[in-house]
């Protein structure tokens, strides 16, 4: 008498199917798992943006306030009447020769 050959895939399909909550449970752990670190991937791909962008802004602001101090350095009166009386040639009219417009 030979003893029926026993095929190791059906065996292993089987043994599998009967422990299948089992099975379904490994695999939510492993797919928790991928979702763990692809997560803390994604936040630290977002922390550095954020970082960067902290940066950028700083920057900006560094930028705008050095605007802003040429800004009042350019509108000095000053400056204006050095820029007037050396590039322009001009000079303050003497009160003889000012003229008062009166609108009625």
């Amino acid at each position: 008498m030979s003893k029926p050959q026993l095929n190791l895939t059906r065996i292993i399909v089987l043994d599998l199917w009967r422990h299948k909550w089992v099975l379904v449970v490994a695999t939510l752990v492993l797919l928790n798992a991928i979702l763990v670190v692809y997560t803390s991937h994604v936040s630290r791909k977002l922390t550095t943006q954020w970082d960067q962008l902290l940066q950028e802004r700083d920057r900006l602001d560094i930028e705008w306030r050095n605007l802003l101090l040429e800004e009042q350095s350019l509108a000095e009166h000053s400056r204006i009447t050095r820029v007037a009386t050396k590039e322009l040639n001009m000079s303050r009219p003497l009160p003889s020769e000012e003229v008062v417009v009166r609108l009625p």
